[in-house]
C-alpha cells in the first residue's frame, strides 16, 4: 500500500500549514508506515493517508511524486 505522509521538518517549531511537506511511502499497513518515518527521520508527522488507486494515479501525475525508501 502506498501512504502519503504529511510532515513538518522540525519537531521544535510550532506546525504551520505553509511548512507542511509530503512524502510517499510503500508499507504493509499504517503502523508500519508511521514507525518507518519516526525511526528514520527527525520529522514531526502530522498525518498519514492511505492512497486509493485513483488517488495514487492522480499523485503519480505530479513531477514531485517519488517513493521514499529507508
Amino acid at each position: 500500500m502506498i501512504f502519503k505522509v504529511y510532515y513538518q521538518e522540525s519537531k521544535k517549531q510550532n506546525p504551520k500549514r505553509e511548512n507542511t511537506h509530503a512524502l510517499y511511502l510503500d508499507a504493509v499497513d499504517y503502523p508500519t508506515a508511521r514507525a518507518a518515518v519516526e525511526e528514520n527521520t527527525p520529522f514531526n508527522v502530522e498525518h498519514i493517508e492511505q492512497l486509493s488507486e485513483k488517488a495514487l494515479a492522480y499523485e503519480q501525475q505530479s513531477p514531485d511524486f517519488k517513493l521514499t525508501e529507508f
